[in-house]
């Protein structure tokens, strides 16, 4: 696990850490304790990844094209 908050992580960093994270738990060579702690960390990140995410999918729906197709502006996301 790194220090890097959680919440200050990219995408990439959130996912490779949530690889180790499910890797150390998958070999069953952790202690309870630890392993819950693992869990709960694997847990926030995959929140997070699924935030980042989701933010990305957003900004892709919000590009608007002409009629060739070229993106020419954003449009607009709901709740934004």
């Amino acid at each position: 696990m790194t220090d890097t908050p959680v919440d200050e992580m990219s995408f990439e960093e959130a996912m490779k850490e949530l690889d180790g994270v499910v890797q150390q738990l998958e070999r069953g060579d952790v202690a309870l304790e630890a392993s819950i702690a693992l869990y709960e960390r694997g847990a926030h990140l995959k929140k997070r990844c699924e935030t980042l995410l989701k933010s990305a999918e957003e900004k892709v729906a919000a590009i608007t094209t002409d009629a060739d197709g070229t993106p020419v502006g954003l449009k607009p996301v709901d709740g934004q």
